[in-house]
């Protein structure tokens, strides 16, 4: 998947809160790609970097799988074609949520 372009359905635009977990706020857009499903039975997860604005769909390159190890489902990692992120970069970005997992960043 790294590499291709997807587009990514936006629940959790830039600065809004879980809807379960009322404390975890989204410093970055988050959301699922539509028909695509993942092994937690959902669609997609994916965070998406690179954009300053809160978002309600964004078409962009899989740069990254975050992969975890005590969770059954992993995230991918969406940014413009025009970007690019080190690991260290995704992982300070993604840390608000990641923090409560054992993952690594495949790029």
């Amino acid at each position: 998947m790294i590499g291709e372009m997807i587009t990514v359905t936006v629940d959790r635009p830039m600065g809004s809160y879980h809807p379960e977990h009322k404390d975890m706020y989204y410093p970055i857009n988050y959301g699922y790609i539509k028909g695509i499903m993942a092994a937690d039975g959902e669609e997609q997860d994916v965070y998406i970097l690179g954009v300053d604005e809160a978002l309600d769909e964004f078409t962009g390159r899989v740069i990254a799988i975050v992969h975890r190890h005590d969770d059954i489902e992993e995230k991918w990692v969406v940014a413009p074609t025009d970007s690019s992120f080190t690991k260290e970069e995704i992982r300070e970005q993604i840390h608000f949520q990641e923090q409560y997992f054992d993952s690594e960043i495949v790029m």
